[in-house]
């Protein structure tokens, strides 16, 4: 699972995790687990929603492997 991190215009960094993918809603942003789908449709899960004309940066962190894990794998 994806976790997104959202910088608002007051320079605040909020985190949004257990996300897949996000998309304007009129004036809001929200985030939906698709569970591996690769579109956001009406099986998709509301994660979290944030006013659009508050987020200057939507930045994708998504989890990386430990090293010991790629090695041995």
């Amino acid at each position: 699972m994806a976790q997104f991190e959202v910088t608002l215009r007051d320079r605040t960094v909020e985190s949004v995790g257990d996300a897949d993918a996000y998309q304007q809603e009129g004036p809001m942003t929200t985030f939906f687990r698709t569970e591996g789908r690769t579109t956001v449709d009406s099986w998709a899960t509301r994660v979290a929603s944030v006013r659009t004309a508050e987020v200057l940066l939507i930045r994708r962190a998504d989890e990386v492997a430990p090293v010991a894990a790629i090695r041995s794998a």
